[in-house]
C-alpha cells in the first residue's frame, strides 16, 4: 500500500511524502528508521495517490553537477550516506533524480554498497558515474570521487551550453527564412503571378522559377511536408546505421565553420573524462573504455576501442591517439606523452582539457561574430531574389515603353 506522510527531518523542518507499507504502523516504523518523526500517516486513496504518468524529466548534466557538489559537503559534514541521499531527496525539485536517490538510499538501507546502488538507476547515473564512485569507494575516497565527479560535470555542461549556443542563432536565421519565403510564396507571389497571366508576357526564367514554386505551395503543400517529413525519417533511419554514425562524425568534425569547433570540444571532453577517472585510481584501459562509452561521436568511440586493445598489448595510449590524427589534434598525443614520461598522465591531461576548453569557448565566440553577417546575407539573398524575381518582368517593360 502507499501511505501520505507529514513528518519532522533532523534539522527539524516539515516534510511530506510517500512511501510504500504493508500499513501504517509498518510505515511509521519504516519513517522513524530513516530519522524521520511521522506527524500523520495516511493510505492513500484514488483520489489522493500520486499519478504517475510514466513520463520521466530527463535529469541535467548540470543537476548531477548540483547534486555531486551538495553530497560532497554533506558528507564532509560527517553526515551517513543514507542521510545524505535522504536530504537531498527531499530537496530536489526533479522527480527523475529524486526517485533515483529514494531508490539508491533504500539500497544502501538494504547492505549494497553505494555504487551498486547507484546501478539501480542506469537513466540517471552512468557507467561513468557508477564507476567512479566505485573507485572512491575502494579507496576510501568517495568525497574526493564524487566533487571530482561534479567539477567534471560542471565543465561538460559548461563546454555543451557553448557549442549549443554557437548553433542557435544560424538554425533561428533558417527557420526565419524558411518562415518568410512561404508567406511571400502563399500571400505576395500569387498577386504578381495573376498580373503576369494578365499582361501575357514571357517571364524570365527566374520569374517562372519562383512563379512555378509558389504554384507549387498553393496547389501542392501536402506533398512539400511529406517530402519534408519523409527526409527527415530517412536521415534519422541512416543515421542508426554503422555507416551513418560514421558519415555524420565525419560531417561533425570536417564541416566547415562548426568542424573545428566540434574537434576542439570533443579533445577537450576526451581529455576532461581521462583525467578524472585516471586520477580516480581508476586503471588506464578501464578509464579508456569508459570514456569512448561517453563520446557522442562514433569515430572517437571507435577510436578509443582500438586504443583500448593496443593499450592492453602495452603500447603507451599517446600512440593510437597519434594514430588518430584525424580526430585527436597533435596537442593532445604530444601532451598525453610528455604525462606518460613523467608519470603524471592525469596533469597534462587536465592541462590538455583546458586549453581546449578556452579554445571552444573562443571558437564559439569568434563564431557568433563571423556567422551573424553570413546569415543576414544568406536571408538578405533569399528575400532579394525573390523580389527580384517578381520586380524585373515590370522594369523590362517600362524599359520597352520608354524606348517606344
Amino acid at each position: 500500500m502507499d501511505f501520505s506522510y507529514t513528518a519532522i527531518n533532523k534539522d527539524g523542518k516539515q516534510v511530506k511524502g510517500s512511501i510504500k507499507a504493508n500499513s501504517d504502523v509498518e510505515a511509521r516504523t519504516q519513517l522513524k528508521k530513516d530519522g524521520l518523526k511521522p506527524i500523520t500517516v495516511k493510505a492513500q486513496s484514488v483520489f489522493t495517490k500520486d499519478i504517475d504518468l510514466g513520463i520521466e524529466t530527463k535529469v541535467k548534466t548540470r543537476d548531477l553537477a548540483v547534486f555531486c557538489r551538495q553530497f560532497t559537503s554533506i558528507l564532509s559534514a560527517g553526515v551517513t550516506v543514507v542521510d545524505g541521499l535522504r536530504m537531498l531527496a527531499e530537496q530536489t525539485e526533479n522527480k527523475t533524480l529524486k526517485k533515483a536517490l529514494n531508490l539508491t538510499r533504500e539500497s544502501v538501507q538494504q547492505g549494497l554498497s553505494l555504487s551498486e546502488s547507484m546501478k539501480r538507476s542506469p537513466k540517471v547515473f552512468d557507467e561513468m558515474f557508477v564507476n567512479m564512485i566505485d573507485a572512491g569507494e575502494q579507496s576510501g575516497s568517495l568525497e574526493i570521487s564524487i566533487d571530482r565527479m561534479g567539477k567534471q560535470l560542471e565543465k561538460s555542461a559548461k563546454l555543451k551550453s557553448m557549442v549549443k549556443s554557437a548553433m542557435i542563432y544560424p538554425i533561428a536565421v533558417l527557420v526565419i527564412a524558411f518562415v518568410v519565403v512561404m508567406v511571400m510564396s502563399i500571400l505576395v507571389i500569387p498577386k504578381f503571378a495573376e498580373m503576369f497571366e494578365s499582361m501575357g508576357t514571357d517571364l524570365p526564367f527566374a520569374t517562372q522559377a519562383v512563379v512555378n514554386f509558389s504554384g507549387f505551395i498553393m496547389r501542392k503543400w501536402w506533398l512539400l511536408i511529406i517530402i519534408i517529413v519523409g527526409v527527415i525519417v530517412l536521415l534519422k533511419l541512416f543515421g542508426t546505421t554503422i555507416t551513418g554514425k560514421k558519415v555524420y562524425g565525419k560531417i561533425a568534425i570536417k564541416a566547415p565553420i562548426f568542424g573545428d569547433l566540434n574537434l576542439k570540444s570533443n579533445s577537450a571532453s576526451f581529455a576532461r573524462t581521462m583525467s578524472t577517472l585516471v586520477s580516480s585510481g581508476m586503471n588506464i584501459t578501464t578509464a579508456i573504455e569508459i570514456t569512448g562509452k561517453a563520446m557522442n561521436n562514433i569515430l572517437y568511440k571507435l577510436a578509443l576501442q582500438k586504443a583500448k586493445s593496443e593499450v592492453e598489448q602495452g603500447m603507451p595510449l599517446s600512440v593510437p591517439i597519434r594514430q588518430a590524427d584525424e580526430i585527436f589534434p597533435p596537442m593532445v598525443h604530444n601532451m598525453l606523452a610528455i604525462g606518460e614520461e613523467t608519470g603524471n598522465v592525469e596533469h597534462m591531461l587536465d592541462k590538455v582539457a583546458d586549453y581546449y576548453e578556452e579554445e571552444t569557448e573562443a571558437k564559439t565566440k569568434n563564431l557568433a561574430e563571423l556567422i551573424q553577417p553570413i546569415m543576414i546575407v544568406v536571408l538578405g539573398g533569399i528575400i532579394g531574389f525573390m523580389v527580384l524575381a517578381m520586380y524585373s518582368p515590370m522594369i523590362g517593360m517600362y524599359q520597352n515603353i520608354n524606348n517606344i
